[in-house]
């Protein structure tokens, strides 16, 4: 009887909490204005009601049931209906009570939603967000993909953003003892350059402010799907745009049944846990059943298709942990090679600038750097050293060559090859040519990768002697990665360090760009730990986020996938085959898929979400003819900036900023495949992402416009889960350790957190492979390899069927043994598109290498007219217009007559491409350095035919598989010509012509 009077007060107060509620706030006020509504909470027996009137932004209530509500919410019995309205609320005990029908909700779809929200919202209202200043500005924190930011706001308006300075009150920094001294970093958020983008991207003028239509487009009459890419745009109102993506998704279900709508996100987004495609993407998917765009390895190719054979680490994508290693590096390294590494352009992933001062330190004490890349990159020319510049593709000859004067030199670990390895007989054997008459000696490498024998002897022999760190790539990544021998030259990597005794002190993989000693037992979800999706299959969901945050489960019921790569071939030519990427174990990666799957229908509907894939996608002028494809008969395209395939959609929807949205995440956060990636960080800050400004225009959150379209589809409320993004925002918070450290009012006003470093150095976690080396158990904080995949005891040894590394994998043994092109032995095989290719070599000379920008993270920063295109090492203006640069070997200039800054066209049988020439010796002979993902596609009509003078080099690159039976791409084996341009004769000649 107690608890019935408690419900009975509960529902009787209810009116005079929101009254206050909307008198104090006047967000609260407003958001009840939005709606006119009768709702009613009841006992399911009807025992026990109140109803509730809303009308115009006033309300009033009265006992009983009404007759006709708009919203139901009935509790099974008082116990229920107390555990949702007496808080704290136990969001697990919410979840259940859902699923097991135990409270049920009734009425139109956007009114449940609405209700439920304000709800929620009588909690919210009112907390105070950021930190007033005494200048009237308002101080606030969001996280970018390059690192987090302090955002200043006066009258809505951003002022400045700047680096997070870390104060008094803040967790101390780490501290560690290496050969005399002691170390301790600079107590700021060193970020990447592109994240101070971010202020001059929200008030670019290529925004999309409002719904867009095509103007050709009807969608009940004539579509003219090749007209886009070329038909302009009128303005429409949401009403108008989210009716006509409803009808589209209801009408792909009707009449050509599951898997009709494809869902194809851009690479990565805007950061967080909540907006990221991971997360509310793939819980909007996942709601209604669609074909997935599989993000196939567009980072890792040679590492995931090749390296981890070798070693295990399939739930890291087969790149090396991070743990420990930067200490070891400062503590017992004697060598540092940097092979195919440029760190201080690429911050690792996700890291920004914070490795430049640990680098710095290797130079204080001494240590020694080698550089082998094409290029003379950044890290190159801050660190100095020798620098070893082979041919794009050579790599895997280099690396044997050493190994061959390793084995004729005894400059190896044998007792480690002899107790931690196998197969290393069958691998000395090749390196000597007695397999195949052979010898794999520096001098047959030299008119290979065109470095001197001499050279290759001299780094064999100081690398053999001396205890080395091996980065191989930025953080594990890596160009020589990306290219027709991207899985030879990453595999090398690994029989490199498993010949000098990889985990022995001094010895490992990484230099200082990861393993600083940070806390890593603080838990906090990272984006590929799914957010709000409820997903289980497609991220870590499951490891640790799921049971942490409970939310309902969502599952796609459709199987079909296309990999990404070969989305243009789904479309045009109706079929395609891929591998997936799994992690879950090193024989998921052999089984293939087929595009269409039996049971579900093609595709007839492309839901784009995110920045442009023209930049990322190789061959990616195959999009245009996928886009104006017949059988895709409605494209809409979910963007922040006219960009790209923005061009190409029938219907734009237009998402807010991360500035003008609420979200919440952790810097380089990643989880899933790339666990505790913070260990590249100084310090680990947890970020609220706060909403800063208003959205501009009529734009949305991507949250808000997927539960404005499930809403008319009668799936907004399970979408939702009665929940804002600040309402997830603090149920992400929740799940995590931040309670225990920091309230969640302090963390809203201050806006992050920093996690404390480990308390001793006794307490930092172990090298990688350490315990390895030492025939010990795995001791570091990473929780795969699933129990499944170990050969013996659960936590000894390695991911491989033996154990051990090893120099012949069984499972390629096993899987393909017989492959030409992927064999047990890492056999060099020279690359299908370079100098080998002589018919091609006549035609196209110069070898096209396109890495990360320091300036862009994929096409998210770059375009858009901010103001990167006043940074001539980035884009350069000329006639008005902002070029992207291509730089070229003063040699191969003066052959063609191409000075600095002039305009060039880059081309070959797939494109051609304008950029501005920078003449520089630090690039090879024979080589021109560019950068992938350019926001920008600008078709222009000239005698030369389609020629794009955005900087979208990515039309060049060849659409090949690196290796048959993989997804991985081959970006860096492109061949090209390059030519002075002079648009304006090309024009003229064209118009002549045409008369």
């Amino acid at each position: 009887m107690v608890s019935r009077l408690i419900l009975r007060v509960i529902l009787y107060s209810f009116t005079q909490v929101l009254r206050l509620a909307a008198w104090r706030h006047a967000s609260l006020a407003a958001f009840m204005r939005r709606r006119d509504c009768i709702a009613q909470l009841q006992l399911r027996d009807g025992s026990i009601g109140r109803h509730y009137i809303v009308r115009a932004g006033t309300i009033r209530a009265r006992a009983g049931l009404h007759s006709r509500p708009d919203v139901t919410i009935s509790f099974r019995d008082v116990p229920t209906a107390l555990s949702f309205l007496v808080p704290p609320v136990d969001q697990a005990e919410v979840v259940h009570a859902a699923k097991t029908f135990r409270v049920v909700v009734d009425g139109p779809d956007p009114l449940v939603v609405w209700f439920m929200q304000l709800l929620n919202m009588i909690q919210t209202a009112g907390l105070r967000t950021g930190r007033r200043l005494r200048d009237g500005t308002t101080r606030y924190t969001t996280n970018t993909n390059g690192g987090p930011l302090f955002v200043y706001v006066r009258a809505g308006r951003i002022i400045r953003t700047t680096p997070i300075d870390l104060d008094r009150t803040d967790a101390p920094s780490w501290s560690l003892q290496a050969r005399g001294r002691r170390f301790s970093p600079r107590r700021q958020a060193t970020v990447s350059p592109h994240a101070l983008t971010l202020r001059s991207l929200v008030d670019s003028d290529r925004r999309l402010l409002y719904p867009m239509k095509r103007v050709d487009f009807d969608p009940n009459g004539e579509r003219h799907v090749q007209r886009r890419g070329v038909s302009g745009y009128v303005r429409i109102s949401w009403e108008e745009a989210l009716q006509i993506v409803s009808s589209e998704i209801k009408r792909m279900k009707r009449e050509h049944g599951p898997g009709a709508m494809a869902l194809y996100p851009s690479s990565h987004h805007q950061w967080g846990n909540v907006g990221y495609y991971l997360s509310a993407m793939l819980r909007f998917g996942n709601l209604l059943g669609f074909t997935r765009v599989h993000p196939n390895p567009d980072s890792w190719e040679g590492w995931y298709w090749g390296a981890m054979h070798h070693f295990g680490n399939s739930l890291r994508v087969g790149i090396p942990g991070p743990y420990g290693v930067a200490e070891d590096c400062l503590k017992n390294c004697e060598l540092i090679v940097y092979w195919s590494s440029d760190p201080e352009k690429t911050s690792g992933a996700y890291a920004g600038s914070e490795g430049t001062e640990r680098r710095r330190w290797t130079q204080e004490l001494g240590i020694p750097s080698v550089h082998i890349d094409p290029f003379f990159n950044a890290t190159a020319q801050l660190l100095g050293g020798k620098w070893i510049a082979p041919r794009p593709g050579t790599d895997a000859a280099l690396a044997a060559a050493i190994m061959y004067v390793w084995v004729r030199e005894d400059l190896y670990d044998k007792e480690y090859v002899r107790t931690r390895t196998t197969g290393f007989e069958q691998w000395r054997d090749y390196l000597l040519g007695k397999d195949d008459g052979t010898p794999k000696t520096p001098e047959w490498q030299e008119p290979e990768t065109g470095v001197s024998a001499a050279t290759v002897r001299a780094l064999a022999r100081l690398w053999g002697t001396r205890r080395t760190h091996l980065a191989a790539g930025g953080a594990g990544l890596g160009g020589a990665g990306r290219s027709a021998t991207g899985a030879q030259w990453a595999r090398s990597m690994i029989l490199l360090l498993a010949m000098q005794g990889w985990g022995k002190p001094g010895v490992n993989s990484g230099g200082v760009q990861s393993g600083t000693p940070l806390d890593f037992s603080f838990y906090f979800p990272g984006y590929a730990d799914g957010g709000i999706s409820g997903e289980l299959n497609w991220t870590s969901s499951a490891v640790l986020n799921y049971t942490r945050m409970p939310h309902l489960l969502t599952l796609n019921p459709v199987k079909q996938l296309v990999p990404r790569q070969r989305f243009p071939e789904a479309i045009i030519e109706g079929r395609c085959e891929g591998y997936a990427w799994d992690g879950i174990s090193l024989e998921a990666q052999f089984a293939p898929f087929a595009y269409p799957m039996p049971g579900y229908s093609k595709i007839h509907m492309l839901y784009r979400y995110g920045g442009s894939s023209f930049g990322t996608l190789a061959r990616s002028g195959r999009l245009i003819e996928a886009y104006r494809h017949p059988s895709l008969e409605f494209v809409v395209n979910q963007s922040i900036w006219r960009e790209g395939e923005a061009e190409f959609a029938d219907i734009i929807l237009p998402a807010c900023t991360q500035l003008e949205r609420w979200d919440i995440g952790e810097w380089a956060g990643a989880g899933g495949y790339a666990h505790d990636a913070q260990a590249q960080l100084n310090h680990r800050l947890i970020v609220m992402q706060h909403k800063c400004i208003e959205p501009r225009g009529e734009s949305r959150s991507d949250y808000q416009i997927f539960l404005d379209i499930l809403s008319r589809l009668g799936l907004g409320a399970v979408f939702a889960e009665g929940c804002s993004e600040l309402d997830w925002c603090k149920r992400v918070f929740d799940s995590s350790d931040l309670p225990k450290r920091i309230s969640w009012q302090k963390f809203l006003e201050k806006g992050y957190y920093v996690v404390p470093p480990a308390e001793s150095e006794a307490l930092h976690a172990p090298p990688y492979l350490r315990w390895y080396a030492e025939g010990r158990k795995k001791d570091v904080p990473e929780p795969h390899p699933l129990p499944s995949q170990y050969a013996e005891e659960f936590g000894l040894g390695l991911q491989t069927p033996s154990g051990k590394i090893e120099f012949v994998p069984e499972t390629l043994r096993r899987n393909c043994p017989d492959s030409t092109e992927r064999p047990p032995l890492n056999r060099y095989l020279p690359s299908w598109e370079g100098p080998h290719t002589s018919e091609l070599v006549a035609r196209y000379p110069l070898q096209l290498i396109s890495t990360h920008s320091r300036y862009s993270f994929h096409t998210y920063s770059d375009g858009k007219n901010a103001f990167l295109n006043a940074i001539p090492e980035h884009r350069v203006r000329i006639g008005g217009y902002c070029y992207w640069v291509i730089n070229i070997n003063p040699g191969d200039a003066r052959a063609r007559n191409i000075r600095q800054h002039d305009l060039v066209r880059v081309f070959n049988e797939r494109a051609s491409v304008i950029c501005a020439a920078d003449v520089t010796p630090a690039v090879r002979a024979g080589v021109l350095k560019g950068f992938e993902s350019s926001a920008e596609v600008d078709f222009i009509d000239t005698r030369s035919g389609l020629v794009d003078r955005g900087g979208c080099l990515n039309l060049l690159t060849p659409d090949r598989r690196m290796i048959q039976g993989t997804e991985g791409v081959a970006g860096n084996s492109c061949l090209v010509e390059i030519e002075p341009w002079d648009e304006a004769a090309s024009r003229s000649a064209l118009a002549r012509e045409r008369a």
